[in-house]
C-alpha cells in the first residue's frame, strides 16, 4: 500500500453524491480528501477541506478556476459527483492538472444521453420502447422522459395521447417511452483497469424522493449479473459506476439508465464491506484491490439531516450527570461524542451534578471514569452557576431550571440535551 496520502478532490461536493463520497472517503487513511463547490451548499458542513466559489461547469472560467485549486492544493486525482460534472471533466481531462477519476470519455456521452444508450443496447438488452410520436403508442399510460437529465427530473407519466401531446409542446426534446410498470433496481459496480468487472450489487429502489432512492434493500439475481457482463462487455468502463432496471408488465428487467459515477445509496453496500470510491481511488493508483462483502442482507433508509455552523468558541465544558450524560440507565451517545471531541480539542471537561450515590463508582461502571478536569458533587440547595468558574464556557443540562438560572447569572451558552447537535462538528 502508498506510504503517501493521496490528494482526492471532490466536485460538487454538497450533492448527494459527493456527500456520499465525503462518507466513503473522509475516514481513509490513504486519503486527504478535499470539496469544491460552485454554489454554497451542504459541502461546506462536513468537508474540512473546503473550496468555495468555483465557477458552474457550464461558465467559461470553470476550467481555469479549478485548475487553480488543483494546483494549489497539489491534488492527484479530481472526483466527479454530478452527471454535468462527469461529462465536461472527462470531455477536458487533458487540460486539468489532475487525473480525473472515472470513465472514458465515450462511455460518458453514451451514457449521459438515454437515447444514445438505448439505441447501444437494444439489440443487447432489453429497453424500452421508444416511439417517434403520440400516435405510435398502442398501450397507455406512457413515459415521457429527457433524453439528458438525472433522477426523476422532467419526467412524468402521460395517461393519453392528450396528455401526452400537451406534455411534449412544453418539451419536444422528452423520449416518448413505454410504461414499465414494475419493480425498480439499482445495480452498483465496479470495473478495475483491466476492463474485469469485479462487482454488481443489485438493490430494490423501494421508496423514491426527489427522484434519489430514500430506502432501499439488497437483492440477489442472476438474471442482473447477467446483465451487468453484458453493459461492461460493450462500454470501457473504469472504476465505479451503476445502471438502472425496471420490470416490465411482463417481467422482464429492462435497462432504464447508466451512470459512470458512484451513485449516493450505494452507501448501502458500502455499509456491507464495498467501498465503491475508495475502490476507485485504489483502482487509480494502479494497485490490485480485493473485494470482500459481508454476505448478509440490509436495508437503507435515508432522510434529511442537519448540520449546524456557530461561531460558539469554548474552552471549558460543563456537564450534567444524572438525566443528561447517563439518561435511564444509559450513556447519552450524542453527549459522550460531545464530550470527546471537546477533549479532541484541548476543552476542559467539568462535571456537575447532585447525583444521589457514588458519582465515581456510577462512571465507572459506564467506563467514563477520568474524563472530567474536575468533578463537582454538589447539595441540594447549591446552585450549579456558583461552581461556573469560565466564562468562555458552554452549559449542558436537561434541567430548564439549571440552565435559566445559568443562563441568567452568566450569559454564557446554555443547552438542553436535543441541541447537541448543533454543538458537533462533522467536518472531516
Amino acid at each position: 500500500m502508498p506510504r503517501q496520502k493521496q490528494n482526492v478532490l471532490v466536485f460538487p461536493c454538497g450533492s448527494e453524491i459527493g456527500l456520499e463520497l465525503h462518507r466513503s472517503l473522509a475516514d481513509s487513511t490513504f486519503v486527504n480528501l478535499h470539496g469544491a463547490s460552485s454554489a454554497s451548499d451542504h459541502g461546506r458542513y462536513v468537508y474540512a477541506r473546503y473550496i468555495g466559489g468555483l465557477p458552474f461547469v457550464d461558465e467559461p472560467e470553470f476550467l481555469d478556476a479549478i485548475n487553480r485549486a488543483i494546483a494549489e492544493h497539489r491534488i492527484d486525482f479530481l472526483f466527479p459527483a454530478h452527471d454535468s460534472a462527469v461529462m465536461l471533466l472527462a470531455e477536458n481531462e487533458k487540460r486539468l492538472r489532475c487525473r480525473v477519476l472515472g470513465s472514458p470519455v465515450e462511455t460518458c456521452r453514451i451514457c449521459r444521453s438515454k437515447r444514445l444508450t438505448y439505441k447501444t443496447f437494444e439489440s443487447l438488452l432489453r429497453v424500452p420502447r421508444v416511439y417517434g410520436d403520440v400516435e405510435s403508442v398502442e398501450i397507455w399510460p406512457a413515459f415521457l422522459k429527457p433524453d439528458v437529465g438525472q433522477g426523476s427530473r422532467g419526467a412524468v407519466l402521460a395517461q393519453n395521447r392528450e396528455e401526452a401531446r400537451f406534455l411534449l409542446a412544453q418539451d419536444a426534446s422528452r423520449l416518448l417511452l413505454e410504461y414499465l410498470p414494475g419493480a425498480e433496481y439499482t445495480v452498483d459496480c465496479f470495473t478495475d483497469r483491466h476492463g474485469h468487472l469485479r462487482f454488481a450489487g443489485a438493490r430494490e429502489r423501494v421508496r423514491i424522493s426527489g427522484g434519489i432512492s430514500v430506502n432501499s434493500h439488497t437483492v440477489k439475481d442472476e438474471a442482473v449479473e447477467r446483465i451487468a457482463t453484458a453493459i461492461n462487455g460493450r462500454l470501457s468502463f473504469r472504476g465505479a459506476w451503476f445502471f438502472q432496471l425496471r420490470q416490465s408488465s411482463g417481467g422482464e428487467l429492462a435497462l432504464l439508465e447508466i451512470a459512470p459515477r458512484v451513485a449516493g445509496t450505494a452507501a448501502l453496500y458500502r455499509n456491507l464491506g464495498v467501498n465503491l470510491a475508495l475502490l476507485t481511488v485504489f483502482d487509480a493508483m494502479g494497485l490490485d484491490v480485493e473485494i470482500l462483502r459481508n454476505n448478509v442482507d440490509m436495508e437503507i433508509d435515508r432522510a434529511l439531516t442537519n448540520r449546524f455552523s456557530t461561531e460558539i468558541g469554548y474552552r471549558h465544558l460543563y456537564m450534567d450527570l444524572d438525566d443528561s450524560l447517563i439518561r435511564d440507565g444509559k450513556v447519552h451517545l450524542l453527549a459522550v461524542a460531545l464530550l470527546y471531541q471537546a477533549l479532541n480539542n484541548g476543552v476542559e471537561l467539568h462535571l456537575l451534578t447532585r447525583h444521589v450515590g457514588s458519582v465515581d463508582e456510577l462512571l465507572e461502571r459506564h467506563r467514563l471514569k477520568g474524563m472530567f478536569h474536575d468533578i463537582v458533587h454538589l447539595g441540594t440547595s447549591e446552585s450549579k452557576s456558583e461552581h461556573i468558574k469560565h466564562l468562555d464556557a458552554v452549559f449542558i443540562d436537561d434541567s430548564f431550571a439549571e440552565r435559566a438560572s445559568v443562563s441568567r447569572t452568566l450569559g454564557i451558552p446554555v443547552f438542553d440535551l436535543d441541541a447537541i447537535e448543533s454543538l458537533l462538528d462533522w467536518k472531516r
